[in-house]
């Protein structure tokens, strides 16, 4: 396996700490709103990661969280008249209903910050007591010029970082680069700690759940979109190694942006679609194959036009396995198990070469080519189809597009042979009324 490592720029070897096992993290939501078809991206990147990962041999711990406490789920649960947990919960089940409808593999560990509070506090006490944090007016702030190495992530320098949209200016900080580890609130939930109540700054979290959940050790891989990597992966590179003294995992992998006619995707920007109005109106299928279309490091154009393209291609593949499956039961043939272990090499080496899914599927088309080729023949050799059909769907499996097979009644069965009858016989008006049929049912 090669994956290219955020870290140190390159494509490297995948090589994990643990013979044969990975453990793997990947920034969840925030869950105040329900995620739009841009946070399904690393969704299903992340899945087909693991997918590929599992194709390989290894044995994949995967974890991601939920950040369940937050400025704006505070001001919607002010807004509703209701407590943080309300607005929480309902959106964290909206998230995993996409998970699911997306055939998303189900993750080992979902951690949440309200339940990881306890260790939360300790870790910034730590970083208090270690001289890498002070605390100001019940305000505790990293002190970003306390750690050499920061910047090493995003390849910046301190002298060269300024005070950024996402850097808060504040009077208070002893740099504008110095981020929020804990903060004295007065509205909305909060919790004592040395330094009075409030709650957590959101860069710490994710450092401590991995913490928790990998048992505080260097993890394989931490993933995430690309508009994470700075500042608050950065952040959590500083705080692990501060605390822990050693890097908090070997490789980073961010996936690009969804981006539309007007650029990027975002709900600031109000250009974004509610993944699960997406998958509601397309399918789960259709909408990972568009989703996996372009390199996973690349942004990808959303629109109407590449959903055609989507839907085109993917509805090639599905036409010959709807074919193999009703020509195979007319037929009365029960397909082998066996299947085209060079094209599924072919296809699996696409994958391992850090995630190259567009190569991939044109392994998947050359496929489709031999499954056609081998079903227009007189005499079908239905071993040779077998091996095309089951190459196919073990490829989609690791893309996670599940195409359900077609089976036939018996009134289907006996149209389909009249069609064919009538074919043979020339004659067309009946073997159009046949097709029709046919049509209706889904068979065509």
């Amino acid at each position: 396996m090669k994956l290219y490592n955020s870290y140190s720029l390159k494509v490297e070897d995948f090589k994990p700490i643990k013979e044969g096992e990975v453990s793997m993290y990947v920034c969840g939501p925030t869950v105040y709103n329900h995620a739009h078809i841009g946070n399904a991206r690393p969704i299903v990147v992340f899945d087909t990661l693991r997918r590929t990962l599992e194709a390989l041999g290894y044995k994949v711990k995967f974890v991601s969280n939920f950040t369940d406490v937050d400025d704006k789920i505070i001001n919607k649960a002010i807004e509703e008249n209701v407590s943080e947990k309300v607005i929480a919960e309902r959106y964290i089940d909206a998230y995993n209903d996409v998970r699911k409808s997306l055939n998303v593999i189900p993750l080992d560990v979902t951690p949440r910050v309200t339940e990881t509070m306890d260790e939360i506090i300790e870790f910034i006490d730590k970083l208090v007591k270690n001289g890498n944090a002070y605390e100001v007016n019940g305000d505790v702030y990293f002190s970003v010029d306390s750690d050499p190495k920061y910047g090493e992530l995003s390849h910046q320098k301190l002298e060269d970082l300024d005070a950024g949209a996402r850097v808060e200016e504040n009077d208070q900080k002893r740099s504008p680069l110095d981020f929020a580890l804990w903060k004295k609130t007065e509205k909305g939930i909060k919790w004592d700690s040395p330094w009075g109540e409030g709650r957590p700054g959101w860069h710490t979290e994710c450092v401590v759940m991995i913490g928790k959940e990998f048992n505080h050790e260097m993890i394989d891989i931490h993933g995430g979109g690309k508009d994470l990597k700075f500042p608050h992966h950065e952040n959590e590179v500083a705080q692990s190694e501060c605390v822990n003294n050693h890097r908090l995992a070997n490789y980073w992998m961010h996936n690009g942006m969804l981006e539309t006619a007007g650029g990027k995707m975002s709900k600031s920007l109000g250009n974004t679609e509610w993944a699960k109005d997406v998958i509601a109106k397309n399918g789960p299928n259709l909408t990972r194959w568009l989703l996996l279309s372009a390199k996973y490091r690349d942004a990808l154009i959303y629109s109407p036009e590449t959903f055609d393209t989507a839907r085109t291609e993917l509805g090639k593949i599905e036409t010959v396995l709807k074919q193999v499956d009703v020509k195979s039961t007319v037929s009365g043939v029960d397909l082998a198990d066996e299947y085209d272990e060079v094209k599924y090499k072919e296809f699996l080496d696409q994958m391992a070469d850090d995630l190259n899914t567009p190569n991939a599927y044109m392994v998947i088309f050359d496929t489709v080519k031999l499954l056609n080729q081998a079903l227009r023949v007189k005499d079908i050799d239905w071993q040779a189809v077998a091996k095309e059909y089951n190459a196919i769907k073990k490829m989609l499996y690791i893309l996670g597009i599940y195409i359900d097979k077609v089976t036939l009644d018996e009134e289907t069965k006996t149209i389909y042979a009249k069609w064919n009858e009538a074919k043979a016989a020339k004659d067309f008006a009946s073997a159009d009324e046949y097709r029709q049929q046919l049509i209706a049912k889904g068979i065509l």
